[in-house]
């Protein structure tokens, strides 16, 4: 009995100390729980933190912009959210935005929607139109840009204020002809609403009209990078490998979304899931870089638009606002997508 009882004392001791040896993460979701979010569900789910030694905590966000300024507060230490709200920040307080250190989002999700009887199709389309918009949202604030970089007369279109939760609404009775939005929220919120966002609706995307941003990621604190190198490389390993088994496995990001928070709709959350992939993730430059990369000189041409948008008084340098050093080899960061 003695040696049994020194033997179990033994694992317990062994059992503290690897626990004590974990690394604790607190990480901040963009919203509440979504299929975009799959990748860090199932990276949590499947255990792919803990294999590399990492006790991640993942709290709902309240907007993806939020994000960055969570971290900056020092309750967060990791989180998904928007590129452009670091670029943002990396001008105003260089020394307290986190970095970006593995892009998902390759193409932006800022649009205009309207409903097809408007005949909104292209850019020029707009004049004598009126636009509903949130104010600081990205779309909004990034319109004078976007109508510049088209030759587009800004005095010619109306823009009406209102809250972000009033734009479908207000678009679907006529009272607008146009919302700016992000479309992976838009497109559901229409859905929702018993819309058809494909049939009855067109989608003006800023990324097809000369504002080629890039978007969300998971970002990290400048502290965590400096003083703990080790666990975001794992935090990026694991992030990325349930990535690109969603990529060929969608059911898998299914599961761990409903082992998260069984209150969601599994059907809205798959088909959110699938739309991130199809529309904002998959793109020739993912193919070309892997998950995770981006473009130097496209991001530098991405901040100076934020800049310009924002009328930002510094332009961060693009080591400001990502690194690369932490991501997996090019290899394992290979994403096929096959819808499923």
């Amino acid at each position: 009995m003695r040696k049994t009882g020194l033997f179990a004392l033994a694992l317990t001791l062994l059992s503290s100390s690897a626990a004590l040896a974990e690394t604790n993460i607190r990480f901040t979701l963009g919203w509440k729980t979504q299929g975009s979010d799959a990748a860090m569900l199932l990276a949590q789910e499947k255990g792919y933190f803990a294999e590399e030694g990492l006790n991640v905590t993942i709290d709902q966000g309240e907007g993806s912009g939020a994000t960055v300024t969570r971290i900056m507060s020092g309750t967060y230490d990791a989180g998904f959210g928007d590129i452009n709200a670091i670029i943002q920040n990396a001008s105003a307080r260089p020394d307290e935005a986190p970095v970006m250190v593995y892009n998902m989002w390759s193409n932006p999700p800022f649009t205009i929607v309207s409903r097809k009887e408007t005949g909104i199709e292209s850019p020029d389309d707009l004049a004598g139109k009126t636009l509903g918009g949130a104010q600081g949202t990205p779309t909004t604030r990034l319109l004078p840009v976007f109508a510049r970089s088209n030759d587009i007369d800004l005095d010619a279109i109306r823009i009406d204020n209102m809250a972000p939760n009033l734009q479908e609404p207000m678009l679907i009775r006529g009272d607008i002809d146009g919302a700016m939005v992000f479309n992976i929220t838009s497109y559901f919120n229409l859905l929702l609403n018993r819309q058809d966002p494909d049939a009855d609706y067109n989608w003006l995307n800023f990324g097809d009209y000369g504002l080629d941003l890039y978007s969300n990621g998971v970002m990290v604190s400048q502290a965590m990078i400096r003083d703990n190198p080790e666990a975001v490389a794992g935090l990026v390993r694991a992030i990325n490998k349930a990535a690109v088994e969603i990529g060929l496995d969608q059911e898998a990001g299914g599961d761990a979304i409903m082992a998260y928070d069984n209150l969601v709709s599994r059907d809205m959350e798959m088909r959110r899931l699938r739309f991130a992939y199809e529309t904002l993730i998959v793109s020739e430059e993912t193919a070309e870089l892997g998950i995770g990369d981006l473009d130097d000189e496209r991001l530098a041409r991405a901040i100076d638009i934020v800049v310009e948008g924002y009328e930002l008084e510094t332009t961060p340098e693009v080591s400001q606002v990502f690194t690369r050093q932490f991501l997996p080899a090019r290899e394992e960061r290979e994403l096929v997508y096959e819808a499923n």
